[in-house]
């Protein structure tokens, strides 16, 4: 689809004729949470191009089938960058070949590391444009920073997975871009003590906008930190270089890890790129991955409740975010349930084979009030039921 029309029309079309929709961008997530089963598919990838740009206003506008190398290398020219720092988990679904598109990290609610310093991509959503499951185009939101008109469907649309309507356009808000980064790199923590650093560094007023905690096997996957024996500890600050390296310091400082390591901005980029797109993740093709979010001190006890069923993982956002991986079946998925939920906590079934994640939750069930309101939300932007069906909840 190259218009809005087009895909006003196709929507129309198969609510005529009562068939369901696989909604998507250029397919790299096609593999997160559940199969859709879908008579007919519908992309956004030809709705291409960046509709305003303003620097000075920290705004950027473009069609949702955008590259987002395209909106990065936009921003990247005027020294600005996306706040939510978008992860690529292409590598991780096995759909390598293709880019993200715009509309996809908004569609996910996609977000990397920075995530704790400074939000979730629905966050910096200002507007967006969408086609409902009833073949009519909404608009929410604008292209301003100071914006309250009307409801915050914005929010809503960012991580629906396409199951209440095709986002055609989105504006973001952006912002200028770090000049320099600087990671501290504490060897040899446990889980336990590691998230204790990590708290500790992210209460700390030294603005810390990165903590990661990997085990040992999860160091070995990361080239930015070949040599390293053992785990490792990471807390990042992006600045001005001289407060770059003030306030690496004075954590030093204060932490006295021996044997600690402080890398430079070429290297703490690309350690914390592979963190945010997750290669750090020891996951066998064959495996199944779940991310699951619990408060920061749980994170470790969620690694060590499911160590004893083969499930390895590494902790991110300071311990509230655990990535893992383990045997594609529905007993480890139990376990995997049971772990987050005594945590109290939240999962999230990311990645497995189709046969397992069309037969079992991808999410947690949502109380009873949550989920009535959720059954009139999409009754309302999706009353024929088309657009992506099943791909988050049975049934809808």
């Amino acid at each position: 689809m190259t218009t809005e029309d087009s895909i006003i029309a196709a929507v129309a079309d198969a609510v005529r004729l009562r068939e369901p929709v696989l909604i998507e961008g250029n397919g790299t997530k096609a593999g997160m949470l559940r199969p859709v089963q879908a008579a007919r598919s519908l992309s956004t990838s030809g709705l291409s191009g960046i509709n305003l740009y303003a620097p000075k206003e920290l705004i950027i506008s473009a069609w949702a089938g955008t590259p987002l190398p395209e909106i990065e290398a936009a921003l990247a020219e005027a020294g600005q960058h996306l706040i939510a720092e978008p992860p690529d988990l292409s590598e991780l679904l096995g759909s390598t070949g293709k880019p993200q598109t715009f509309g996809g990290i908004v569609a996910t609610n996609l977000s990397g590391p920075r995530r704790v310093a400074w939000g979730a991509m629905r966050d910096h959503v200002m507007g967006v444009r969408a086609v409902t499951g009833r073949a009519e185009v909404i608009r929410s939101g604008g292209r301003v920073l100071k914006n309250v008109t009307g409801l915050d469907l914005c929010k809503l649309l960012t991580g629906s997975h396409g199951t209440l309507g095709v986002i055609t356009e989105i504006t973001l808000k952006v912002l200028p871009a770090p000049e320099a980064t600087g990671t501290l790199v504490l060897p040899g923590l446990d889980a336990s003590a590691g998230v204790g650093v990590l708290s500790a560094a992210l209460g700390s007023p030294y603005g810390v906008s990165g903590a990661s905690w990997l085990p040992a096997e999860a160091v070995a996957r990361v080239p930015g930190l070949a040599g390293m024996a053992g785990s490792a500890t990471l807390v990042r600050i992006e600045e001005f270089a001289p407060s770059v390296a003030y306030r690496i310091g004075r954590l030093n400082d204060q932490f006295g890890v021996a044997g600690a390591v402080v890398l430079d901005t070429a290297a703490s980029r690309a350690v914390w790129k592979d963190v945010g797109d997750v290669r750090p993740l020891d996951a066998a093709a064959e495996d199944a991955v779940w991310r699951v979010s619990v408060r920061p001190s749980a994170g470790s006890g969620v690694l060590d409740a499911l160590r004893a069923v083969g499930v390895t993982g590494f902790l991110d956002w300071g311990g509230g975010l655990v990535w893992l991986a383990g045997p594609a079946d529905a007993a480890t998925h139990r376990a995997v349930e049971a772990a987050a939920t005594a945590a109290g906590g939240a999962w999230t079934l990311l990645r497995a084979p189709d046969g397992l994640r069309g037969s079992v939750r991808v999410v947690p069930d949502e109380p009873a009030p949550l989920a009535r309101i959720t059954r009139q939300v999409k009754a309302a932007m999706d009353p024929a039921g088309v657009l992506n069906p099943g791909r988050m909840y049975a049934g809808l």
